[in-house]
């Protein structure tokens, strides 16, 4: 069974850092695109991190950039996603997603995905 499984969601403080974990099960990770989403209350679900699969080219939209970072390790087949300097707006549920190709960072380019885990950051 192919799962993804986030962990590493909280209640923080505005300013602080928080790593987001996401283990792959069912399928190796290597290979794969993968993707780190958000769904903010009245918002569009959005990519914040994304790893192209065929050349690894990394995507951050200008919200996060500088101030997110996403990495794997494939010993693990687990993905992360390092958030720094966090604010109040960073605030939803976050999703990781994997997917054979992964040509650019929106939903509709990954198959598989995780549960989600809440992200709160406090002012």
């Amino acid at each position: 069974e192919v799962q993804l499984v986030e962990s590493g969601g909280g209640l923080v403080q505005a300013g602080e850092s928080l790593t987001l974990s996401c283990a792959a099960s069912g399928f190796i990770l290597d290979g794969y695109g993968i993707g780190w989403f958000r769904q903010v209350p009245g918002k569009a679900r959005e990519g914040v991190s994304c790893i192209r699969s065929y050349d690894g080219r990394v995507y951050y939209p200008d919200s996060v950039k500088g101030r997110f970072t996403i990495s794997s390790d494939n010993g693990k087949n687990t993905v992360y996603l390092r958030m720094n300097s966090l604010k109040p707006e960073d605030t939803g549920v976050y999703y990781c997603a994997a997917g054979p190709t992964s040509t650019w960072c929106v939903d509709y380019e990954f198959r598989y995905w995780g549960q989600g885990t809440q992200v709160t950051v406090s002012s």
